[in-house]
């Protein structure tokens, strides 16, 4: 199958009345072109020249407005309403209400493409859910993971990603779990906020943080928020200190903490967040991630949810960066293989950041409790293989209270019955991804 594409060029429409903004609708464009000419796509109107035997590599997804149910299921009906409300203000009262704003503008286009961009995340979701596709990406724009159920901010209008996440779920049986990895330079706080008490979605951010100082300033974007209810353990936080990242720093993270905790909950479907804000040239993020950086992110996640995954992009704002990351992480998606990465190593200040998310990750997921321990998975196989032999003890699942199913959470026999008794209420209590072994004598 071939990798999917939306793109609607009348999500250009949204655009400040006044002035210039970081948030330039050239932001997609530019991206869409870069496809075009690379011959993935065929549009006679980026390319200048047309042929109809090429259609290009690329299955291109119709982008359609979401409804006012499917946003319902994240949005207020408060949110939605103010939303549609803008297509009745004059230009004066918009001016008014962006400057009132926290960091979003408003024209009288603007509810129309934030239903577009809202329903073109679901339809890419749908379509590589559904088997059109083997996986695909979203090139759409205002960005979502800002907006919170209540309240639109930080160039989002409609948080796109949760409710492609929710549609899913609804319209989908099979996906059951689905994980969101957000690797925008800022956090997701209204992704953090739609599935904070939700355990059918493991949601990631790796983020500028600086104490709660950099956008959206909020304290709750620190590693010590988890999820609370259900949905405890469930948010994982990787609050960057400063800014300078490079790929080594993104790259560590992936493998000492993103993908083991990632392939713990196996996802029945990936959704990223793919703001290109981090990447090298960007003004706002002031980091350095190369297009080769994001691509082999994009390699990793792939071996989840057997490469269900679609991409949706969310910041970026360097042009020339955000093209270029974007077409690199297509590639990968193709099938080619990611480019080389020149700085493999992670710097001092991430590695800290990351071996203070494991400690806090030790309470919920098996493999960083092993680690915590000093076991490696080895050590935990050899175990399991000799509990068999003396206990006939062998791995069990447990399901958590919402009904989902977490694969070999317990290790128990017939005699460790009480034990084993003991080991679920931990994990009822304090929603664990996984118990350490029960020995029965």
């Amino acid at each position: 199958m071939a990798t999917g594409l939306c793109y609607d060029r009348r999500m250009t429409s949204h655009r400040i009345i006044e002035g210039e903004h970081p948030e330039d609708p050239k932001r997609i464009s530019v991206i869409y072109e870069k496809i075009v000419n690379c011959g993935l796509v065929n549009d006679p109107e980026f390319s200048g020249t047309s042929n109809p035997e090429n259609p290009g590599l690329m299955v291109r997804i119709e982008a359609r407005e979401a409804t006012e149910r499917e946003i319902g299921l994240i949005h207020s009906r408060d949110q939605f309403e103010f939303a549609r409300e803008l297509e009745d203000h004059d230009d004066e009262q918009l001016i008014m209400m962006t400057n009132e704003a926290d960091s979003v503008y408003f024209n009288q286009h603007t509810f129309m493409c934030s239903k577009l961009s809202c329903g073109g995340a679901i339809e890419t979701c749908l379509r590589v859910a559904q088997g059109h596709v083997k996986n695909a990406i979203a090139v759409v724009r205002p960005p979502g993971h800002h907006a919170t159920p209540d309240c639109s901010m930080g160039f989002c209008i409609f948080n796109n990603v949760c409710v492609s996440a929710k549609t899913l779920q609804e319209r989908m049986p099979d996906i059951k779990k689905i994980l969101i990895l957000d690797w925008d330079i800022h956090h997701g706080n209204g992704t953090q906020d739609a599935f904070y008490n939700d355990p059918s979605v493991l949601y990631i951010s790796l983020h500028r943080f600086e104490r709660g100082t950099f956008y959206p300033n909020d304290p709750r974007g620190d590693s010590t928020f988890c999820g609370s209810g259900q949905g405890t353990g469930f948010n994982v936080n990787i609050p960057w200190t400063e800014g300078g990242k490079l790929d080594g720093d993104y790259i560590y993270a992936f493998q000492k903490l993103v993908m083991p905790i990632a392939l713990e909950y196996n996802p029945d479907f990936v959704i990223v967040s793919a703001g290109f804000d981090a990447a090298a040239g960007d003004e706002l993020g002031e980091c350095y991630i190369t297009p080769a950086g994001f691509a082999h992110m994009t390699y990793m996640l792939m071996s989840l949810a057997k490469g269900k995954m679609a991409v949706c992009l969310e910041g970026g704002y360097n042009l020339s960066s955000i093209s270029d990351s974007a077409l690199a992480v297509i590639k990968v998606l193709m099938g080619q293989a990611p480019e080389k990465i020149l700085d493999p190593v992670a710097s001092p200040a991430a590695a800290n950041v990351v071996q203070q998310c494991i400690d806090i990750q030790m309470r919920y997921w098996r493999w960083a409790s092993e680690r915590g321990n000093g076991l490696s998975l080895d050590v935990r196989a050899w175990q399991e293989k000799i509990l068999w032999e003396k206990y006939k003890m062998s791995s069990a699942p447990v399901m958590h209270p919402s009904g989902l199913v977490f694969d070999n959470a317990l290790l128990m026999s017939y005699k460790a019955t009480e034990l084993v008794e003991i080991a679920v209420l931990e994990f009822n209590n304090i929603f664990l991804a996984a118990i350490r072994p029960v020995v029965s004598n």
